[in-house]
């Protein structure tokens, strides 16, 4: 029997619950019919209290519950509240949540394209807006309470990271700060700083998914748990493990006697292929179905192999959707597609995809046109489509969640080669299985492959390191803002507080740590190698002085046959028959032009950004070949370690066509025909003439002269002195890394500052008027722009015209493009030129003050392949057109376009309007751009 509360317990308990009925939050969770989870309820604790916090919970979580609490707090407290995204997509999305519960009036739009009641207390807009406002001190900050920056994690990004650090540090302190994050394993570290910057800052972190994942590999026809509990413990599927090295220890019998013994092999062996293989897509999905695993999403690393999956459902008849289904599909999307233009919905795909769509099956990647992929979002998140095939894109931002995810292998191209996928990344694709209200649990499969090992891909499924890395680096944009606001001084102390400088600081402890010990190593090798008979320490400085003199005269002879190979190599001309000695391409080719740095060969470009002037500077002569087996590449100097001389010459006809396979094919088989009798020289390699060298001479006869040359235990020494100059050189690299961590943001904010400085856009603490024009340009090509503008290499253009400049200024190739762009002619080529002109001297510039591409500060060489296909856009030409001779998907095309008609707003708004004719045209080009595909678009 429960004892009765004195009075004045149940007073104070009455008390404790008006209290707490009194609160926001109280009101705030009568809007939601689940109740809240205890991270979320101590995270709006902390807010409501006046904290800034850090959510760092897993995706499906319910993170956004606490942005939603930040917007509920500014509305009940008479204050805005601005809800900040990475993706326009995601803003689209959240600003129809929010709408759908405060109604229009009170929730405004901002991402660049659209700007939708903007002066409402709650807007939605992406993180570069927000930015740029604070920069410009936009009137529309006044009353601002709080910020809510979604995906916060997106600070690691290398290209927009520095966007996310740039606003947490210039938001007014009377703001607070909500940031919701992804899971990561420095989530400490990052509050840390947040706290250092913004002030009094919870953390608040949860590893507990609201919907359990369940972890799977499907190899042939069976479904294996990776994980199994036994005693108490998780440990990994023994059946796995042995399936694993069934599948490692896979006979393979060729030829032989027969008889009973070789039948039972072979029988074994056919039961044994029988169950270990790698299941087909459509097969993948019949057994998700089966299983009532489905919706699903299956991650494929490849734009083609997604609508290459599609198309292989449809082949096989894969229907996913009963018939009214079929008919809700149709209806959607027909009333979600009206307005594209009849004529462009074959050079779209929309037949074949609207097929995809009402059997249920779907493909879903950047390279798709935006309405495309809402639609896709739309029906997924209805029921509508139940199988997805995604590129790892669709891990972040949209909520777009699936009972399970499918994995079709762990390896995916980065941008430089096939690497394994991190935990990181691992954890990030699966968190899409398991839908909260709807699902028990969620389901992870990963296809079997040849040679897969269940405890690495254990490893990756349990591990949950997945840090937070800045990506902050001062540009020149950012520079002009800063100094405009706060002047040189105070601005370098200001970037002294970004993130970056916070991890570089403290890794400096860890580092220090690691000298000291060296230092007490570096005493003991120094006593062990004492020698009695003098001073070995000068004795080992001989041997070494000799040893890198060796060293050296190698190094030279190295240099002198590459500086011989180069000499060979600029006296190539078209029609040369060579034979390239070594690489990838070895083997007999045809010059088709020799890549002379004079600029007579074609442009071509490079994965690190950087272009044909500054390759062939650094590089030399780029021949491009046709090989004998019929591949068009250009080579570099890794190519020719010796020098080539042509055997023989051929012409080459006016008709050749380096894009099609006939027009390679047949010139290949003439190059064969024409020179398979040669042979190749072989070259004799240089040598180094140590023998003559007078320094190596007089270093061998002072060690025969050094006291400790005739010691008895003279290389028991001489290997402690090894020891000692190699823990010493370990040393110096870990004081030179120490030097190089401390002030390093601000030291590149003096490079930046420093060229900005020689000119003209600084002088001292005052930003001059061309600098108050580049304060008003954010693309990544900032300076570049602001030069065009400067030097007026844009005056007198057409709106198409200035449409193709611009897109220099922002488009970026997704591979390496050996064959020359077309452009077009006449005063947009002539300005396109002088573009490449000003970037080549403003690179000059950036090396004599040490600034690099690489180092994501410098600017990259303007990129001309998308002039051609935006020029035409512009003038009216028909997108089926427009595409078949640009080779862009529909959706590449949409998406640059709109970073062409945004980088078009930002030269508007940065010319000079008197005696200047840019600002108009301008402002035209994105009319001329803004039709059909482009226009209807909602998503850039």
């Amino acid at each position: 029997m429960t004892e009765e509360m004195s009075p004045a317990e149940r007073y104070a308990k009455a008390r404790r619950r008006a209290a707490d009925q009194a609160t926001e939050l109280a009101a705030f969770r009568e809007l939601y019919d689940f109740p809240l989870d205890l991270f979320q309820v101590e995270a709006c604790q902390a807010l409501e209290a006046g904290k800034g916090v850090l959510v760092a919970a897993p995706t499906g979580s319910g993170k956004t519950v606490v942005g939603e609490f930040a917007v509920h707090l500014a509305l009940a407290r008479g204050r805005k509240c601005f809800y900040t995204t990475p993706i326009k997509a995601l803003s689209n999305q959240k600003y129809g949540d929010l709408v759908k519960r405060y109604g229009p009036a009170r929730v405004g739009l901002l991402t660049g394209d659209n700007s939708v009641n903007p002066d409402a207390p709650v807007v939605v807009m992406t993180t570069e807006v927000l930015r740029n406002m604070l920069y410009a001190g936009s009137a529309t900050l006044d009353g601002l309470g709080y910020v809510v920056m979604d995906e916060v994690h997106y600070l690691s990004d290398r290209f927009r990271g520095a966007v996310w650090e740039e606003v947490i540090i210039h938001l007014p302190q009377s703001v607070t700060l909500v940031s919701l994050s992804a899971t990561v394993s420095n989530a400490e570290e990052f509050g840390d700083w947040l706290d250092t910057v913004r002030g009094d800052t919870d953390v608040i972190v949860s590893e507990h998914r609201p919907v359990p994942l369940w972890q799977h590999v499907l190899a042939g026809r069976r479904m294996y748990d990776l994980f199994e509990e036994r005693n108490g413990r998780r440990q990994v599927n023994p059946d796995l493990e042995k399936l694993a090295r069934t599948d490692w220890a896979r006979p393979v019998y060729r030829g032989g006697r027969g008889g009973p013994r070789r039948e039972a092999d072979r029988e074994r062996e056919r039961r044994q292929r029988a169950r270990i293989w790698t299941p087909s897509r459509v097969e993948v999905i019949e057994r998700l179905d089966a299983e009532g695993l489905l919706p699903a999403i299956t991650f494929i690393f490849s734009r083609a192999g997604c609508q290459a999956a599609v198309q292989q459902c449809l082949v096989a008849g894969l229907r996913l959707n009963d018939a009214g289904e079929r008919t809700m599909v149709r209806q959607i999307v027909e009333e979600r597609t009206a307005v594209l233009p009849d004529e462009d919905l074959h050079v779209l795909g929309y037949f074949e995809w609207l097929e995809g769509l009402e059997r249920g099956v779907a493909a879903h990647h950047a390279g798709m046109l935006p309405t495309f992929k809402e639609v896709v979002e739309e029906l997924f998140a209805k029921g509508l489509v139940k199988a997805v095939f995604a590129t790892e894109t669709l891990a972040l931002g949209i909520n777009m969640p699936a009972r399970s995810v499918v994995l079709e292998k762990l390896v995916k191209w980065n941008g430089e080669t096939h690497a394994d996928i991190t935990p990181g990344e691992y954890t990030q694709l699966t968190g899409r299985a398991g839908r909260r209200g709807i699902d028990v649990e969620g389901h992870a499969v990963v296809l079997w492959q040849r040679g897969m090992d269940p405890v690495a891909l254990a490893g990756l499924a349990g591990a949950r390191t997945y840090p937070l890395r800045s990506s902050f680096k001062p540009s020149y944009n950012m520079a002009v803002n800063l100094v405009s606001q706060f002047g040189r001084h105070r601005s370098r102390d200001l970037l002294e507080t970004s993130f970056a400088q916070f991890q570089a600081d403290r890794s400096v402890v860890g580092i220090s740590r690691d000298v000291q010990r060296n230092e007490e190593g570096l005493k003991g090798y120094r006593e062990a190698m004492t020698c009695h008979l003098g001073d070995f320490e000068e004795y080992a400085r001989l041997r070494r002085d000799l040893k890198d003199r060796e060293a050296e005269l190698a190094r030279e002879g190295v240099a002198l046959r590459r500086a011989a190979a180069a000499d060979a190599l600029e006296r190539l001309r078209p029609g040369d028959i060579i034979h390239v000695p070594t690489g990838k391409f070895a083997g007999l080719a045809l010059v088709l032009d020799p890549g002379l740095p004079d600029g007579r060969s074609p442009r071509h470009r490079h994965r690190d950004g950087r272009g044909a002037a500054a390759a062939e500077r650094l590089e030399g002569p780029r021949p491009l070949v046709l090989t004998e087996q019929r591949q068009v590449k250009r080579l570099n100097s890794a190519d020719f370690p010796v020098p080539v001389e042509p055997m023989d010459r051929m012409r080459i006809p006016k008709s050749f066509n380096p894009r099609s396979p006939h027009s390679r094919r047949d010139l290949a088989s003439a190059l064969r025909t024409k020179a398979g009798h040669y042979e190749p020289r072989r070259h004799r390699r240089q040598r180094a003439a140590a023998a003559d060298d007078r320094q190596i001479a007089r270093l061998r006869e002072a060690l025969r002269a050094h006291p400790c040359h005739g010691c008895a235990e003279r290389e028991d020494h001489a290997r402690w002195a090894e020891r000692y100059y190699r823990l010493q050189r370990d040393t110096q690299q870990l004081q030179r890394r120490i030097a190089g961590r401390t002030n390093t943001i601000a030291r590149t904010f003096d490079k930046v500052t420093g060229v900005l400085t020689d000119l003209d856009y600084l002088r001292g603490d005052q930003v001059t008027p061309e600098g108050r024009k580049l304060a008003r340009i954010y693309c990544e090509l900032d300076l570049l722009a602001s030069e065009c503008l400067r030097h007026r290499v844009w005056e007198g253009l057409g709106p198409a015209e200035l449409a193709a400049c611009a897109s220099a200024l922002v488009y970026e190739a997704r591979s390496d493009d050996v064959i020359a762009p077309e452009l077009p002619e006449g005063r947009a080529r002539r300005a396109l030129g002088e573009m490449v002109r000003i970037w080549g001297r403003l690179d000059a510039l950036e090396e004599q003050h040490r600034i690099s591409a690489s180092s994501g500060v410098g600017q990259r060489e303007p990129d001309l392949g998308f002039a051609w296909p935006v020029y035409r856009w512009a003038q009216g030409h028909g997108l089926d057109a427009v595409l078949r001779d640009s080779e862009l998907p529909a959706g590449d095309f949409v998406r640059w376009c709109k970073q062409v008609i945004d980088v078009l707003g930002q030269i508007a708004a940065a010319a000079p309007e008197e005696h200047s004719t840019v600002p108009a045209t301008a402002r035209k080009a994105v009319d001329a751009l803004l039709r059909g595909v482009v226009a209807y678009s909602s998503v850039g």
